[in-house]
């Protein structure tokens, strides 16, 4: 009956969407699909301005189950031993409409978490100053609709179960329990009759949809005979869902009957209470005379409980601890050491639980180490399997990895090849395990009795590697789940900043290096012109200036040539402080004012904006509101100097030919450059460039000295017995 299923709304606050150059552009929005659930609608909105800088726009969105998507828009290269599957994306586009709606529908989809990610296309690579240029706002929104059952009939193991298909619009939805340890299921079909007395035709699906890839099994039925399909290792503790619909006549009903049953695989493994009774006695000290030989008695009994238990069983378990280092950190330990027993005989299994849901967002890495003098048969291979869900029971007949409805991470180990390793990115949430078996050469004897022993190494990691030397590891949130992404520096790109396709060499870093930090030196100039002509206080900010720019430069760098005197964040806050401040005191410098009042304004000017700067780092009109503001107090001062001489201020054409327009001229090219020419590829020296121009023109625009000021005497200075005074006032010469 239609009262069976209830459906839910879930929605998501709307995200601005970047343009792509890491992982921390794409928008992500997390959602949690329920139980029971045989229908799931995503609603996908998108949306953009409606301004002239607004143009058509592609919008790449990515789905993914239990996990965020691994996504590369760049087609850049993953680390050397990471495995990736793409992920299932669609398109959407914004051309003429401004907004766009877009469904996406999937059938019996997995319970758990579903991630959907977001991104507009490459970004250009130009530096855009904040303020100069509106960007167009494109937004996007992600609602998820679910209908699901509210009694879902359970199909029991072993139970044979009647049920009744009433149309080919409304399928049969059962689900069945998965136990732990199952090694196979078979499902069965039988007594297919319709309501017409005909012989049916039925379809059958087990499993549920994941993306990017889906492993949904179909089983097609055509009359009253028996119907099965078998399983291997399916996903443990967990419901399976099975949807039985017909593909007669609208008007028939089909009634059939339902059987499952599985095939338990009774695992051989230590005690775990003596291997926790070992690891405690290990890190603590004894208190009593026999602790450590309890200890050591618990170790030795061990693997002689392993070797006894391995021929009526069919997997060897292996006690794994895991140990939760930080976010997005986990580390796991063997109780019996990192070395493990691994046989021909069964499966070695290690549980790595990976199920706390907040796991999927960093990197799992798994390293073996193959013990070669441990092998007795030279030719022999140690096949390993890591799979999430179910563990693969069978690698020494099939060797291919696969479960019931996923495929594994496969690697080997041998005598040539001893070690290997496998990153899986962006784990799903889900008990992850590994298996290892002892493989040999076909017709050699003493296979039975082989054993080898393997070291395994395995971790959860926010970046592999750290990102590497050209890459930072940044932790990225939405709402409360953290996940992990590697901003490249110096060219590299790459999941892990391993791509060094389009990198700069060690000789373009230096050379980035010395010309954003030498250019600085171009201050010098206008320094030692504004202590020639007694301007001390503009000199001290030009020196300040070019002290902090030059070291917030050889800090900044992306690659190994890097120099940090301080921490970066003050030494951006005084480079911007002191790049402002000398556009400041250099134009009142040339209004001419009063001493007091200019010196007022100097200070009351260099608090304002240090304040500016402190609430928006990056605002352009940090930099143009003090410049405005100075120039309308210049103007100001300049007409009324002329007013009062009765003729154009300054006078001297000589002054506006040699120096006024040389230095206007060179500060506007200095702002075009600055403002609409930097990229990310040409900074280096477009911004040096920027360093030459600015000092430059404030060499030209500071005002000459006041007339009643000589230029520096030193003779006159260190003289001794005798001083020539001077009397501004009356001009008389008096010797003492």
């Amino acid at each position: 009956a239609d009262s069976l299923y209830v459906s839910e709304y879930f929605s998501q606050s709307a995200q601005k969407l970047s343009f792509y150059s890491w992982y921390g552009n794409a928008k992500l929005f997390h959602f949690h699909v329920p139980e029971d659930t045989v229908l799931l609608r995503w609603l996908l909105q998108a949306s953009r301005g409606k301004g002239p800088e607004c143009t058509s726009m592609e919008i790449t969105v990515h789905f993914r189950h239990g996990a965020p998507p691994v996504i590369n828009p760049l087609g850049t290269r993953f680390p050397a031993n990471a495995t990736v599957r793409p992920s299932y994306n669609i398109s959407i586009t914004l051309s003429s409409a401004v907004q766009n709606t877009t469904f996406v529908n999937v059938t019996t989809p997995a319970a758990g978490d579903w991630f959907i990610a977001a991104h507009l296309p490459q970004a250009a690579g130009r530096i855009e100053v904040k303020g100069f240029s509106t960007p167009c706002p494109y937004m996007f929104q992600a609602d998820m609709f679910v209908l699901r059952l509210t009694d879902m009939p359970v199909l029991e193991p072993g139970v044979p179960m009647p049920h009744t298909v009433v149309s080919p619009a409304k399928p049969l939805h059962v689900k069945v329990f998965v136990p732990k340890h199952a090694a196979g299921m078979r499902f069965q079909l039988s007594s297919c009759v319709t309501s017409e007395q005909r012989a049916c035709t039925v379809r059958v699906l087990l499993g549920s949809i994941t993306l990017p890839q889906s492993f949904q099994r179909s089983l097609t039925c055509t009359g009253s005979t028996n119907c099965s399909l078998a399983l291997e290792s399916p996903p443990w503790e967990k419901w399976l869902q099975i949807m039985v619909e017909s593909l007669g006549t609208a008007n028939a009903s089909v009634s059939v009957e339902m059987l499952a049953s599985f095939t338990v695989c009774r695992p051989g493994s230590t005690s775990s209470f003596l291997n926790f009774i070992s690891l405690n006695q290990s890190q603590s000290a004894p208190h009593r005379p026999g602790a450590a030989g309890s200890s050591a008695l618990a170790a030795a009994e061990a693997p002689q409980n392993t070797s006894g238990q391995r021929s009526s069983s069919c997997l060897q378990s292996q006690p794994v601890v895991r140990e939760d280092l930080d976010v997005v950190s986990v580390r796991y330990r063997l109780l019996n050491g990192p070395s493990v027993p691994v046989s021909s005989l069964a499966p070695t299994l290690l549980l790595l639980n990976l199920n706390t849901g907040m796991d999927s967002g960093g990197s799992l890495v798994v390293s073996l180490l193959l013990n070669k003098t441990s092998v007795s048969l030279a030719n022999a291979t140690v096949a390993a399997c890591v799979s999430a869900a179910s563990p693969v029971l069978s690698l020494n007949a099939t060797q291919n990895c696969s479960t019931a409805f996923s495929q594994g991470y496969p690697l080997s180990v041998s005598t040539s090849s001893a070690e290997a390793m496998l990153i899986v990115l962006y784990p799903q949430t889900d008990d992850w395990f590994l298996s290892l078996q002892l493989l040999c050469p076909r017709a050699q004897g003493g296979c039975a009795s082989a054993e080898g022993r393997v070291s395994v190494f395995a971790y959860l990691t926010p970046c592999f590697n750290d990102c590497g030397p050209y890459g930072q590891c940044s932790l990225l949130r939405r709402h409360g789940f953290l996940y992990a992404g590697c901003s490249c520096k110096a060219g590299w790109g790459g999941w892990s900043c391993t791509d060094d396709s389009k990198a700069q060499t060690v000789g373009t870093q230096n050379l980035a290096t010395l010309l954003l930090t030498l250019s600085n030196l171009m201050f010098l100039p206008a320094i030692a012109v504004a202590v020639y002509r007694f301007y001390l206080v503009e000199a001290s900010v030009y020196t300040y200036t070019m002290f902090f720019s030059t070291f917030y430069h050889a800090c900044d760098q992306p690659g190994v040539a890097v120099l940090c005197i301080m921490d970066y964040d003050t030494l951006q806050y005084c480079d911007f402080l002191g790049s402002v401040v000398s556009i400041w005191v250099t134009i009142l410098c040339m209004a001419r004012l009063k001493k007091i009042l200019k010196y007022v304004l100097f200070v009351l000017g260099t608090l304002l904006i240090a304040m500016s700067l402190q609430l928006d780092r990056r605002g352009v009109w940090n930099m143009m509101g003090p410049c405005l503001f100075a120039l309308l107090i210049m103007v100001i001062a300049w007409v009324h100097h002329g007013a009062k001489r009765r003729h154009c201020y300054p006078s001297s054409w000589k002054r506006w030919v040699f120096y006024l327009l040389p230095g206007i001229t060179l500060a506007f090219i200095a702002i075009s450059v600055y403002a609409f020419m930097e990229t990310n590829e040409n900074y280096y020296y477009t911004h040096s460039i920027w360093h030459v121009l600015v000092a430059c023109s404030v060499a030209f625009l500071l005002p000459p000295r006041d007339k009643h000021k000589k230029p520096w005497a030193w003779p006159q200075k260190l003289t001794c017995r005798y001083q020539i005074c001077q009397n501004d006032r009356e001009e008389l010469y008096a010797v003492t």
